[in-house]
Order: C-alpha cells, then structure tokens, then sequence
C-alpha cells in the first residue's frame, strides 16, 4: 500500500480489505486496538477530570504485535 493510497478516498476501506485479505492474523489485534483507542477517545472527550485520568491509567492501550 502506498502513500497515495492511504491519503486519498476511501483509505480507511483500503486498509480493512488489505488487513482481512492480507493479514488476517493481525485482526484480534487491530479489534483490540480500535476498541481500546476508541474508549479512551470518549473518556477524554467526556471527563477530564481525575476519573477520567484513573480509568486511563487502568485501561492501557493494547500492544500491538
């Protein structure tokens, strides 16, 4: 996948067909990965705060293979 494929229309859709064509051993990873980032993203938009700041700390993201 080039550079211009990433930076242009439909990346995102790019990337999933390449992922579950080409390495379909990485989706367990990219899952827990998208979820994890997607969590965080919604307690830091929602709270910022100390609880936000401890379920953060309790909650690291995944590592990725």
């Amino acid at each position: 996948m080039s550079i211009r494929q990433i930076t242009t229309r439909r990346a995102f859709r790019r990337f999933k067909d390449e992922l579950h064509q080409e390495y379909p051993h990485l989706l367990p990873a990219w899952h827990a990965f998208r979820d994890a980032r997607a969590h965080r993203r919604a307690v830091e938009w929602l709270a910022d705060d100390d609880n936000a700041m401890r379920f953060l700390d309790e909650h690291p993201e995944p590592h990725v293979p």
